[in-house]
């Protein structure tokens, strides 16, 4: 079996394209390694924390993924995520505790999405609805947001939940430092202002370099504007898991796991190429689980594919994974050069750039497509928005792929079953539908066609439906047209059998049309052929109609066999 090239390889013919890698490379990094630092303060975690996950995790993927452009690391969905589940395993913020939990869950994170590869569940990339993740997102980002409003005003609040960090922050407005809330207000100028006249452009290298410069030649921390302080310099050291953790911290790596993987499929199918080799679901897996197991050992949080920061790959002209190797090179070089630096930053200037890049998961156009479609989808999101803000955001996974469920099983457990007409004049046969009250139908024929898998969910609801139009329209004859069932599950076999042998004996003949070869298949098996005849089961519902009407109009009754 011919192995699969990874992306790190362009067009081996096209030799200017290590030049366009490049450019896109270091114009990433502009962008993604101060959103990588802010990102970190999210999880509640140093800012040196970031440039380790733009760096590790970015070069093993790098070299094992199949997307060509898509970069890898922290973004606001997983921080948020594994922050609460920090702050759960080290309430206290212990630093070196923090440091070990923070291996732990990346490194369990790894290990699921490598397990998940193993058992061959790659399908999981859509285990959650588009409707319930774009809920789930908007919760998310009204979280981030939120959290991130304290650092903007300079006050401190003791963290409860959504609504009730809510209602403190309101109650500590009045203690704002003005001068912090400036500096928020320039680096939200800078961000806003550079991004609308230059889209994909450096604008948060721009805002952090210049509150660097701003907190040197003022001296903002002499005057109460909170910075990040020391940062180590030098490569990060090695940090090994403690096992201890891994019963406590399981349940949220379990749904950081699924949101990497999620993330990271959506952005690498988003951003693929006609002429981009496919993204294999199951090596996505192995790519992004090798990320994290590696990035563990040195100390980073959980990460997954970013679509922000792969369209600025992708905007510079970035062709093949050598980009993200360019990136990762930047972030080792800012660890071992630029670290004491960036100990400057103000906390306010972070946030801003946090709120700024995560503003975007609320997509009110989104909510708004949804319920131009449809009713119900547009309840689950909110749903799954709502569960975010009461549950907080590792419940928020669970309830979003229940809601996930309950959509998915509400669409299977009630199948539609549509009485067939034929267009006058034509030989077209479709459901009867109010924009069609010209159609006609056979007087004594019944032809009903359900839509969909038949199975133990749904057999019950679909044979009352049927029982329902016979009783209705008392036929002398019931055409069963299951050309749009592409399998039977036993229960609803049974069901089947049941339902003609009901139907029968109240004097209507039971024809079965139009079967699929593996529904033909389940019905042999289960000796109903043999019970039908070969009369009444017809190739398809033409023949079904031409059969009716070649019959004797005589005695009201149609064979039974």
């Amino acid at each position: 079996m011919k192995q699969q090239p990874t992306a790190i390889d362009a067009n081996p013919s096209d030799r200017s394209s290590l030049r366009f890698d490049v450019v896109a490379g270091l114009t990433a990094a502009a962008v993604v390694l101060p959103k990588a630092m802010a990102y970190a303060t999210v999880a509640g975690l140093p800012v040196a924390v970031g440039l380790y996950t733009a760096f590790v995790p970015m070069v093993l993927y790098a070299l094992l993924g199949t997307s060509r452009v898509l970069s890898v690391s922290s973004t606001t969905t997983l921080a948020i995520l594994a922050g609460t589940q920090l702050g759960l395993a080290v309430p206290d913020g212990d630093p070196s505790r923090l440091v070990t939990a923070t291996a732990t869950l990346t490194a369990l994170v790894g290990a699921m999405l490598v397990l998940a590869r193993l058992l061959h569940l790659g399908f999981v990339a859509n285990f959650i609805s588009t409707p319930v993740l774009t809920g789930f997102k908007a919760g998310i980002g009204l979280v981030i947001v939120l959290d991130q409003v304290p650092k903007l005003l300079g006050i401190h609040i003791a963290k409860q939940g959504f609504f009730l960090d809510l209602a403190s922050v309101v109650q500590h407005v009045p203690d704002t430092s003005l001068l912090t809330l400036a500096v928020a207000a320039v680096t939200f100028a800078v961000l806003v202002g550079m991004e609308r006249l230059w889209p994909h452009s450096p604008a948060p290298l721009v805002a952090v370099g210049g509150a660097i410069a701003a907190s040197w030649f003022f001296g903002l921390k002499a005057l109460g504007v909170s910075t990040v302080g020391l940062i180590p310099q030098g490569f990060p050291s090695l940090t090994l898991p403690d096992l201890a953790l891994i019963e406590q911290l399981v349940p949220g790596a379990l749904g950081i796991a699924l949101m990497s993987f999620t993330e990271t499929i959506a952005a690498g199918r988003a951003f693929a190429r006609p002429a981009d080799p496919r993204i294999d679901a199951n090596r996505e897996l192995i790519a992004t689980g090798a990320a994290n197991l590696g990035g563990a050992l040195f100390g980073a949080m959980p990460a997954g594919g970013g679509t922000s920061q792969t369209a600025v790959v992708l905007s510079a002209g970035g062709r093949s994974q050598k980009a993200s190797l360019v990136t990762a090179a930047t972030a080792l070089a800012t660890m071992l050069l630029l670290a004491p630096i960036l100990g400057l930053l103000p906390h306010a200037t972070l946030a801003a750039v946090v709120i700024v890049y995560s503003v975007g998961l609320i997509q009110p156009r989104e909510f708004r497509a949804i319920r131009n479609v449809r009713t119900m989808e547009f309840r689950w999101a909110l749903i799954a928005c709502a569960g975010v803000l009461v549950f907080g955001t590792l419940k928020g996974i669970v309830v979003a792929i229940i809601v996930s469920m309950i959509g998915l099983a509400s669409q299977v457990a009630a199948p539609r079953v549509h009485v067939i007409g034929r267009k006058r004049g034509a030989d077209v046969l479709r459901p009867l539908a109010p924009e069609h009250p010209d159609d006609e139908t056979f007087e004594g024929l019944l032809i009903v066609r359900p839509e969909g898998r038949l199975f133990f969910v749904n057999a019950q609801t679909v044979t009352e439906q049927i029982g329902a139009l016979v009783a209705q329209h008392r036929p002398r004859v019931l055409a069963v047209d299951l050309s749009r069932v592409p399998d039977i599950e036993y229960s609803a076999l049974q069901a089947l059998m049941e339902g003609e042998r009901r139907v029968t004996e109240s004097g209507v003949a039971v024809w079965l049309v139009g079967l699929n070869p593996g529904v033909l298949e389940v019905v042999r098996n289960s000796g109903l052929d043999q019970r039908l005849g070969r009369e009444r089961m017809l190739f398809n519902a033409r023949a079904a109609i031409e059969r009716y009407q070649a019959l004797p109009k005589a005695g009201g009754r149609a064979p039974q066999a």
